[in-house]
């Protein structure tokens, strides 16, 4: 099991914990069979087997995190903020594009 996958799991975790869901009740509500979806999500989890795509897409949805939330490379600083974007309203959403918009590219 490389980083990667136990940090994918990691912030799987943090998603739904902050959601307040148990790993049987994120599985269902995701689409994943009530018999098996307690230990899917564990898996996932620990780092153990990662879901395909579409699966990704339903979790996100119920987690109301952005997809990229689970992908974003090692920059926790980077996945906190999608995670916080993601819970928030879409005034606020339009607030931070606006803030984004006005700055100028910085050359690197």
């Amino acid at each position: 099991m490389s980083d990667a996958d136990e940090q994918w799991g990691a912030r799987l975790k943090q998603a739904r914990l902050a959601a307040g869901l148990s790993q049987k009740m994120l599985g269902i509500e995701a689409g994943i069979d009530a018999f098996v979806a307690s230990t899917r999500i564990n898996r996932y989890e620990l780092g153990i087997h990662k879901p395909d795509l579409l699966t990704v897409r339903r979790l996100a949805g119920v987690l109301k995190v952005p997809m990229a939330f689970f992908y974003a490379d090692t920059d926790d600083e980077i996945a906190e903020l999608l995670f916080r974007y993601g819970k928030v309203d879409e005034e606020v959403r339009l607030r931070i594009q606006a803030l984004l918009a006005d700055q100028p590219p910085q050359n690197t």
